[in-house]
């Protein structure tokens, strides 16, 4: 039991930590304000789909980050097999897609397992940018792992990964 809540308050600490990640890396990337004229098509704070979403497990995610069109990120898992049973694994994305709301990607393989997404981003009707899931990347995630002697087993599921919200300060 103190082992359970132990690894729950390391795995809050780690989504928090990659969170400030991400903000962090948004303001620095970001310029400061000029009396430039700014691009129209980056409007709206509905078109950046760059964040933190949920994945299969409490405690895992999906981090999606948008930069000039292009799509990068990873997943934050916990480990399955008798090696790295209950550890943080992140998987930086291999290969991606990204043209208007549908995505895909390719994870690069960590100790034999690697996932595999296609799908849709789609706004939730009632919800603002700051709610939880107001992303929503619904579509195909495909499990690819190979045993010790090489072959490959898939587990395909359809999904459903909400955004985090996008201002954890605000209620």
């Amino acid at each position: 039991m103190m082992l359970e809540t132990g690894v729950l308050m390391i795995r809050r600490c780690l989504i928090l930590l990659a969170l400030a990640g991400c903000l962090l890396s948004l303001a620095v990337a970001r310029p400061p304000h000029s009396s430039a004229p700014q691009d129209n098509a980056k409007s709206s704070p509905a078109d950046d789909i760059s964040g933190m979403y949920t994945f299969l497990r409490e405690g895992e995610f999906v981090q999606l980050t948008v930069q000039d069109g292009r799509l990068s990120g990873y997943v934050s898992r916990f480990g399955d097999t008798d090696t790295d049973k209950g550890q943080v694994i992140d998987q930086f994305f291999d290969k991606t897609s990204l043209a208007g709301d549908r995505l895909t990607f390719n994870t690069k393989p960590v100790h034999g397992v690697w996932y595999g997404f296609t799908g849709l981003m789609t706004i939730a009707t009632g919800k603002q940018p700051t709610q939880e899931g107001f992303h929503v990347m619904k579509g195909t995630l495909i499990q690819h792992a190979t045993d010790a002697k090489g072959a490959e087993k898939t587990v395909q599921r359809q999904v459903e990964f909400k955004s985090f919200p996008a201002d954890l300060s605000k209620p």
